[in-house]
């Protein structure tokens, strides 16, 4: 036989079948926008055009705080191409802002309290002509001493009309004259992380034909935006929309709305659309920060190593305005004690205002800084007992039915111990010594700046916990609808993709309920009943929820019928692989073919158990659920350089439920990494209030050389039965555990007492004794 032959006997066996696109709960679906983004092609705000468009440009303070005493704004209004110049003065509506507290102005008009405070915004018909007109903006100003100390803020003068104290929560827990025979003490501090999403903000305001206006941003939380907008406008709700564009990465709120703001007022004032993208400098200066925090702490226990009392004192530098530092300081008291059962806790929180950056919503916020404090103090309780510091946590880790500090007893699953012994067991790395010399990789870098004689290991441990959804009280409500019509699908849901993956867990859940394969997720608006904010897992357990209990809905149209033609109930039909069938076999058809000529819809809600606030003992029932990770970190330090090369971190978490393992997988995989940076790399310096290098050189994310293996060895999967699905949020308890984790094994391979984050050199050097 020729070889023609022969290929052509080949070409006509009959072709594989092809493999089934992964759908339901559970499959590892992929992002809808997948290939967009790795093309280049996906829309962001920063890329919005539109017809007649005009450019903003923000004036913002150089000082940390000043007395405003003039501003002269003619200069720029006769510079040529210039359409509109907006301060204070031109500010309609109610003038002050704020994601928790609305404290802020739109624009400063007596006092400036922080670096980078709007003071006036230009549209013009260039974006060159912008600056240039912004720049031209005289203002005089009487410069004032800042107080950039949050210890100092209770005795300076007042900074703000609401006084310097933002919130004071005492925590009262057990007996105060309870005493340890070992008793360890520590002060710890925290630095000024940024979000640093991937792109800075950006929008576009389109004036309507009613007076309202349109604004199409990247906010992650649209309705909020949309009613501080409406407000400060002078206008009613309706007349305001917001259009969700693209976003291009955040960690919860990071939006500036002090830059949405003068937009919507530019294109007000000018009848036309204004366009403004902030400079990496400007993200800097304007979103909220994580609070740098200063923490005291002593730990009592008896000879044995149990927890008997922890006091600790929590002191948040908000920065000059309230944003959501109540809700971090709610976060940090009530987490204080950390994963541990704790018969005894007397801790006293404050957030206080000062001339520094606003601090407000990054993933984690206030769990973070306490995980960091009281790992350290377990540490030195192991050292000082000398004890395994993994035995010291085993003897004293919550379970399900202990209590928290704040008195709310734990109902949902808490396997602590199951996570802290999965990282403990896992095998350890490979010592430098046994692989060859030029593989190694030695703090410093690829090469290594060191000596290999001067590198020391360290293993250590990180046990964390978060909240999920808001709490003390917050009404954590989300609505969706879905509509099936001619086949397919389409989700209509406010719940901002900010890429935590929510439109493909709305596809999964429509897929996996419904057995249509072709699932649309539409995009955002304020048209949609509100959705909530996207963080804290909300958009998993509300937005994921109101998604099924709609879905559901749509289910039972569409069998009533067939269940009511053969006389049984719904209940003893079934939906797999597209398949409609009866629990004896008698029925069986498609669900293209139950639908053909149908359009279906409905719309449902879902709004967690509720909460309470803290009460003046620091006690309640505040948060609807909680999540728990457990990392094991093993560094390289070069102890004479005190240079610091993350080797491993192996991860342990409690997940629920698996709902898209490679969408958990990167989310854990993201959050580990951030938490590298908080630990090593990432301060926001701020000497006398004011940014320093607000660029992406001065602030050192961490980098692909930067990222450690990470390891997840464990994920435990036991449903959360008041959570839809089970699931838990996943990528906030790695940021808040990944830090003390690196930290405790810094100090396990120089002996020092590293205090301090991120870990500075001289934390990490061990002089010769």
């Amino acid at each position: 036989m020729s070889n023609e032959a022969g290929i052509a006997t080949t070409a006509a066996e009959p072709a594989p079948a092809p493999e089934p696109l992964p759908h339901g709960i559970g499959a590892s679906l992929p992002h809808a926008d997948a290939r967009a983004k790795t093309e280049g092609t996906f829309p962001y705000a920063a890329d919005l055009w539109a017809e007649g468009l005009l450019w903003a440009a923000v004036l913002r303070s150089p000082h940390a705080h000043a007395r405003i005493v003039s501003i002269d704004t003619s200069h720029a209004r006769e510079m040529p191409g210039v359409r509109a110049v907006v301060t204070h003065e031109d500010v309609p509506g109610t003038p002050r802002h704020g994601r928790g507290v609305p404290d802020r102005p739109v624009f400063a008009s007596e006092v400036v309290r922080h670096h980078g405070e709007p003071i006036a915004a230009v549209a013009a018909d260039h974006p060159d002509t912008a600056r240039m007109a912004a720049a031209a903006v005289i203002v005089e100003y009487e410069v004032l001493d800042p107080v950039t100390d949050p210890e100092q803020a209770f005795e300076a003068e007042p900074l703000h009309p609401d006084g310097n104290l933002i919130r004071h929560i005492p925590l009262h827990h057990g007996d105060p004259e309870a005493v340890g025979e070992v008793v360890v003490e520590g002060l710890y501090r925290i630095g000024r992380q940024d979000p640093a999403p991937i792109g800075a903000e950006a929008g576009l305001a389109v004036p309507r034909p009613d007076g309202g206006v349109e604004l199409y941003l990247a906010s992650t939380d649209p309705h909020a935006d949309r009613n501080t907008a409406a407000a400060c406008y002078g206008l009613s709700p309706d007349q305001v929309k917001i259009v969700v564009t693209g976003v291009p990465g955040a960690t919860a709120d990071r939006e500036d709305q002090g830059f949405q703001l003068p937009l919507g007022l530019l294109a007000l004032r000018t009848g036309c659309p204004v366009k403004l993208t902030a400079t990496r400098e400007e993200s800097f200066l304007g979103h909220a920060h994580r609070h740098p925090t200063l923490l005291r702490y002593r730990h009592h226990a008896d000879g044995d190593g149990r927890l008997v009392k922890v006091e600790a004192q929590i002191l948040l530098d908000a920065g000059a305005y309230a944003d959501t530092s109540a809700e971090s300081l709610a976060a940090a008291v009530s987490f204080a004690c950390g994963p541990y059962v704790v018969p005894n806790a007397f801790i006293e929180g404050w957030a206080v205002r000062t001339n520094n950056p606003p601090s407000g919503h990054v993933r984690g916020e206030g769990a973070m800084q306490v995980c960091a404090a009281y790992e350290a103090q377990m540490d030195k309780l192991a050292k000082k007992l000398g004890l395994d510091p993994a035995e010291l946590r085993l003897q004293n880790v919550l379970a399900t039915g202990d209590v928290l500090p704040i008195g709310q007893t734990v109902s949902c699953p808490a396997p602590v111990a199951e996570l802290l012994q999965a990282v403990r067991d896992f095998p350890l790395p490979a010592l430098p010594k046994d692989t060859p010399e030029d593989e190694w990789l030695l703090p410093g870098g690829p090469e290594g700046a060191g000596e290999p004689g001067a590198v020391r290991r360290g293993v250590g441990y990180g046990l964390g916990m978060v909240h999920m959804l808001g709490a003390e009280g917050a009404d954590e409500v989300s609505t969706a609808t879905v509509k099936v019509h001619d086949g397919i699908a389409t989700v209509l849901c406010a719940a901002v993709e900010t890429g935590q993956g929510f439109t493909t867990l709305a596809r999964q859940i429509v897929q996996e309920t419904l057995g249509i394969e072709e699932v649309h997720v539409a995009p955002v608006d304020t048209d949609q009943p509100p959705a909530g904010a996207g963080c804290r897992g909300r958009h998993t357990w509300v937005s994921g929820g109101a998604v099924e209990r709609a879905a559901k809905m749509v289910r039972t149209q569409l069998l009533q019928p067939l269940a009511h033609k053969f006389g049984m109930s719904t209940e003893l039909l079934q939906i797999t692989d597209g398949k409609i069938t009866s629990y004896d076999g008698v029925l069986s058809t498609t669900v293209t073919e139950a639908m053909e000529g149908k359009e279906l819809w409905a719309t449902a809600q879902c709004r967690p158990h509720p909460t309470e606030p803290l009460n003046a003992a620091g006690q309640g029932d505040a948060f609807v659920g909680l999540a728990f990770c457990a990392i094991r970190a093993v560094v390289d330090v070069d102890i004479e350089l005190g240079s610091v090369r993350v080797v491993e971190l192996a991860v342990a978490q409690d997940v629920g439920r698996v709902l898209n393992p490679a969408q958990l997988t990167a989310r854990i995989e993201a959050g580990v990494t951030q938490g590298v940076g908080i630990a090593l790399t990432e301060n926001l310096r701020t000497p006398r209030g004011l940014v320093r290098h607000p660029d992406l050189t001065g602030y050192a994310l961490p980098t692909a050389l930067d990222a450690p293996d990470i390891r997840i060895v464990k994920l435990v999967e036991e449903r959360d039965v008041v959570a839809p699905f089970g699931a838990k949020s996943v990528s906030a308890v790695p940021v808040v555990t990944a830090p003390a984790a690196i930290a405790s094994a810094v100090r396990a391979a120089t002996g020092r007492p590293v205090n301090r984050l991120p870990i500075r050199p001289q934390a990490a050097v061990v002089t010769a004794q």
